[in-house]
């Protein structure tokens, strides 16, 4: 059974989902620490010809908690500032009319857990891609919490039952061959290839929130979108 394990983000970009898409369960690791400056609570969109951030706004957000002890801040006039940017930033573009309204359903979900938010967030996209795999939450996971880094995946993938573990290309430094080899596991790493799609504008802006994949292209598209990487092992 192929196994993927990543923390929560807002509105990932496609490496996310092609990694999600590519095993048959996933990790929703929900109970690792928040790390400040990264993507659990914000992502890149393009606005005309500018890269601009959206983000979720917390309460209480500091490294030294998990990402599911913090809350979301609900605030209406900024909920509404958001849906209102995505709407000047992509109202023109080809799918709009069918990402636009999903994207909404999220912002106003009105959870209050930041994990449970980010989850909702990944469970609604999932439908609109057709992604099938199964979505399994970290923190209800029986493991050992005294484990950290690499022996908490090994941990993980034992007491789901993976004989295979595909983690994203970034993660290249962190994972062992052998010790994965060795517990009878196999590793591998997913490499986004370069892709290139319509956005509006001259230049490529790569890497950006799936947001503005949905809104340039297609579901059948971005299907084949999914299933356009390589992957590394030994």
């Amino acid at each position: 059974m192929k196994l993927g394990i990543m923390q929560p983000y807002f509105f990932p970009y496609i490496g996310y989902w092609q990694l999600l898409a590519a095993v048959e369960k996933y990790v929703i690791y929900d109970d690792v620490n928040f790390i400040k400056g990264g993507w659990v609570n914000r992502n890149r969109i393009l606005n005309g010809e500018k890269v601009q951030y959206i983000n979720v706004q917390m309460l209480g957000a500091s490294s030294f908690k998990h990402i599911n002890e913090i809350e979301v801040q609900s605030n209406r006039v900024f909920i509404e500032k958001n849906k209102k940017t995505i709407w000047n930033a992509y109202h023109k573009r080809p799918y709009f009319v069918d990402a636009y309204p999903l994207i909404t359903e999220i912002l106003d979900c009105g959870e209050m857990n930041l994990a449970k938010y980010l989850e909702y967030s990944i469970r609604k996209i999932c439908q609109y891609l057709n992604i099938n795999t199964e979505l399994i939450i970290s923190s209800q996971i029986d493991k050992d919490q005294t484990l950290k880094g690499e022996d908490k995946v090994l941990d993980i993938c034992k007491r789901v039952g993976a004989d295979t573990y595909y983690n994203a290309i970034g993660g290249e430094q962190l994972y062992d061959f052998s010790r994965f080899k060795k517990k009878g596991i196999k590793l591998c790493f997913l490499k986004t290839r370069e892709m290139n799609y319509c956005q509006g504008k001259s230049n490529f802006e790569p890497d950006l929130s799936i947001i503005d994949v949905m809104m340039n292209n297609s579901v059948e598209i971005i299907q084949e979108m999914l299933n356009d990487y390589v992957l590394i092992s030994e």
